[in-house]
C-alpha cells in the first residue's frame, strides 16, 4: 500500500494529462494518408476563404489591410497543437473587428497592445478553469449583439459601397451623413460593388443547391458538382480576383473608376515585442496610461472572444459527435492572442463562416490549419503588391454577405412564443450596441441579471388554508429573500386578528444562508409575543443542521408536514395556551420535536 502511494504522484505528468494539455498527442499517432488528403482540400479551401476575408475585416477594425493578414496565422499553428475541435479555425471575424474598432482607436499599437492583454487574459481563465463564467451571458445578451454587430458591421461598409470618403464611424452619425452626402456616390464603386454583392449572394444561394457527390454517378457529373460547389465555397477569393483583375484593366487603360486599397507592405511581419508604450509627435504615451485607454474592452474583447469560440466548438462538436474541453480552448485562445501580439496581430476568435467551410469539406484534424497558415504567409511574403488594385467595394460585398446572416430574424418570434420576458434583455442589448458596443453587453447582461436574481429576492411561496396556515417556499432561501419572507409572515399571519399559527415547509428549500437564519430568529420571537407559534417542517439535513448550529429559541422542526400538524394540534392545552420548548430542553426522538 506504501508503495503504490508513493507511485501516485507522477500521475500529475503522465502520458494522459499531457495529452489533455496537448491534444495534438490524442491524434497524430493515428495519422494516416487519407486524413492527409482530406486535411489538404479543406486547409486551401479555407485558406481561398481567409485571405480576402482578413484584408476585409481589417477594414472593419479601422486598421492596414495587412493587419488581418498578420492576424490570420498565428491561431492556424497554435490551434493545431492545443485545440480540441477539428472543426475551429481561429482568426480576425466580424465582431471581433466591430470591437477592436471601439476600442483600440484605429491606432494598432493599442490594437496589439489589447492582443497582448487579451491573450494573458484567457490564458490566466484557462489555467484557473473560469471558462464557467462564461455561463453568464445570456442567449438573448448574445443574440442581440450579434444582430446588431450584424446591422453595425453592414451599415458601415455602405460608404465604401457607393465611394464616399470621410464618413464618422459611430452609427447614428455614419447614418446620417451617408444620406445627406449621398448624392456625392461615385458610379464605379456602386457599380461594382453591387455586381459583387450580387454575385456573391448568387453562390451562396447556388452552394446550398449542389447535390452530394456519390462515387456511382459517371465521372463528367462529379467533376461538374465538383467545379460548381468549389466555386461557390471559394466566392470570396473569386469576387476580389475578379474586381482585382478589372481595376487592373481600368488602371493600365489610364482610368480608374474605382477607390482601391492602395500599397500594401510586403513581406512577414517582425516578430517583436508589442509596444508597451507609443510614441507621438510630442510626447510618448505610457504603458499604463495606454492601458487606462482600453478601459472596458480589457474585459469585453477577452470575454466575447472566448464566448465566440466556445460557442462555435460546442455547436460543431455536438453536430460531429465528439467532446471538446472548454477550458483547454480558452488556453488554445489565450496563447494565440499573447504569441500573436508578438508578430502585430490584432485579436483573434473563432470564425463560424471558416469553420463550417472546415467541416463542410471533410476536415479529419486540426492540421487542416497548417495548410491554411502556411497559404496566409505565402500571401503575405509574395502577394500584397497585388493587393494594390483591390477596389475597396468589392471587399465591402465580401463583408457585406459575411455579416448579414448573422442577424437573426426568428428569434424575436421565438422568444415572443417561448418566453416573453427575454425580449428585454435581447432588446436592451440590441438596442444600446448601436449608442457603444460596451453599453450594449453590460445592459444586456445586468437585465439578464435581474431577471436571474429577482426570484432569489421575491421566492415564491404557496399559501395553503387549513387549521393553521401553510407557507411553502418554491425554492431556496438568500438574504435578499429575508425581507420578502418577513413580509409574507406579517402579511397572513401576524397582522390579522386574531393572528395565525404557521407552519413553514421547507420541502424545497436545498439552501438557506445566515442572514435568512436571523430573520427567522426574530420572526420566532415576534410569533412567540403575539402567543402563536411558527413551526417547521420538511427541512432537509444540512439545512436542519444549519437552524440547530444557531441555537434558535423557540424552534420546533418535523419531518413532515402531517405530523407538524398534529404536533401542532397536541401543543394546545385545556385553556387554548400554546406550549414553546425551550432550545435548552433536550432533543426528542424524530417523530416528535425538534429543537
Amino acid at each position: 500500500m506504501a508503495e503504490r502511494d508513493r507511485e501516485a504522484p507522477p500521475r500529475c505528468c503522465s502520458y494522459r494529462t499531457v495529452q489533455s494539455r496537448l491534444p495534438v498527442l490524442r491524434w497524430l499517432p493515428h495519422y494516416s494518408l487519407g486524413w492527409l488528403q482530406l486535411d489538404l482540400i479543406a486547409g486551401v479551401t479555407v485558406g481561398l476563404t481567409v485571405v480576402p476575408q482578413a484584408l476585409a475585416y481589417a477594414e472593419v477594425a479601422g486598421l492596414p489591410v495587412q493587419y488581418g493578414l498578420y492576424s490570420s496565422f498565428m491561431g492556424c499553428f497554435v490551434y493545431c497543437l492545443l485545440g480540441t475541435s477539428k472543426d475551429v479555425t481561429l482568426g480576425p471575424t466580424a465582431i471581433m473587428s466591430l470591437l477592436v474598432s471601439s476600442y483600440a482607436f484605429h491606432d494598432p499599437a493599442y490594437a496589439i497592445l489589447l492582443t497582448f492583454l487579451s491573450g494573458c487574459i484567457q490564458l490566466a481563465m484557462g489555467l484557473l478553469h473560469l471558462g464557467f463564467l462564461l455561463d453568464f451571458v445570456s442567449c438573448p445578451v448574445i443574440k442581440g449583439f450579434t444582430s446588431a454587430a450584424s446591422v453595425t458591421i453592414s451599415f458601415n461598409q455602405v460608404k465604401n459601397i457607393l465611394g464616399l470618403h470621410n464618413i464618422p464611424r459611430q452609427f447614428f452619425l455614419q447614418v446620417y451623413h451617408t444620406f445627406q452626402r449621398i448624392g456625392e456616390t461615385r458610379a464605379g464603386d456602386a457599380l461594382l460593388g453591387l455586381v459583387c454583392l450580387a454575385v456573391l449572394v448568387g453562390l451562396r444561394a447556388m452552394k446550398g443547391h449542389v447535390p452530394r457527390i456519390h462515387q456511382v454517378e459517371l465521372l463528367s457529373v462529379r467533376i461538374s458538382r465538383l467545379i460548381l460547389w468549389a466555386t461557390a465555397t471559394a466566392r470570396n477569393a473569386l469576387v476580389v480576383l475578379f474586381a482585382g483583375l478589372v481595376a487592373y484593366s481600368f488602371q493600365v487603360m489610364g482610368s480608374q473608376p474605382f477607390t482601391l486599397t492602395g500599397e500594401t507592405p510586403q513581406g512577414l511581419p517582425p516578430f517583436q515585442l508589442p509596444p508597451f508604450s507609443k510614441v507621438e509627435a510630442n510626447s510618448t504615451v505610457p504603458f499604463s496610461e495606454m492601458v487606462q485607454d482600453l478601459g472596458a474592452g480589457l474585459a469585453v474583447v477577452p470575454l466575447m472572444g472566448l464566448l465566440e469560440t466556445v460557442a462555435i466548438a460546442k455547436a460543431f462538436a455536438s453536430q460531429n459527435n465528439y467532446r471538446i474541453d472548454p477550458n483547454q480552448e480558452l488556453l488554445a485562445m489565450g496563447l494565440t492572442n499573447l504569441l500573436g501580439s508578438f508578430v502585430s496581430s490584432y485579436p483573434v476568435t473563432g470564425s463560424f463562416g471558416r469553420t463550417a467551410v472546415n467541416a463542410q469539406t471533410g476536415v479529419c484534424t486540426p492540421a487542416g490549419g497548417l495548410i491554411t497558415g502556411t497559404l496566409v504567409l505565402l500571401s503575405l511574403a509574395y502577394l500584397t503588391s497585388l493587393f494594390y488594385y483591390i477596389p475597396r467595394a468589392a471587399l465591402a460585398a465580401v463583408i457585406i454577405c459575411a455579416v448579414a446572416p448573422m442577424f437573426d430574424t426568428r428569434i424575436f418570434r421565438t422568444l415572443w412564443r417561448v418566453k416573453r420576458l427575454d425580449l428585454v434583455p435581447l432588446c436592451v442589448t440590441f438596442l444600446l450596441c448601436f449608442w457603444e458596443v460596451q453599453y450594449g453587453i453590460v445592459g444586456g447582461i445586468l437585465v439578464s441579471s435581474i431577471l436571474l436574481l429577482y426570484p432569489l429576492a421575491r421566492p415564491r411561496i404557496k399559501l395553503s388554508e387549513r387549521e393553521v396556515l401553510l407557507m411553502q417556499p418554491a425554492s431556496g432561501l438568500h438574504f435578499p429573500a429575508a425581507e420578502s419572507l418577513r413580509d409574507a409572515m406579517h402579511r397572513w399571519a401576524l397582522a390579522v386578528s386574531p393572528p395565525r399559527c404557521v407552519i413553514l415547509d421547507c420541502t424545497h428549500v436545498s439552501s438557506m444562508d445566515y442572514t435568512v437564519v436571523m430573520g427567522l430568529a426574530d420572526l420566532l420571537q415576534e410569533f412567540k409575543k403575539r402567543g402563536v407559534t411558527l413551526i417547521f417542517s420538511g427541512l432537509q439535513a444540512h439545512i436542519l443542521q444549519v437552524l440547530l448550529s444557531a441555537d434558535l429559541e423557540g424552534f420546533q422542526h418535523f419531518p413532515s408536514m402531517e405530523e407538524a400538524e398534529k404536533g401542532h394540534g397536541a401543543e394546545l392545552d385545556g385553556r387554548g395556551r400554546v406550549l414553546l420548548h425551550s432550545a435548552t430542553e433536550n432533543m426528542l426522538p424524530a417523530s416528535g420535536l425538534i429543537q
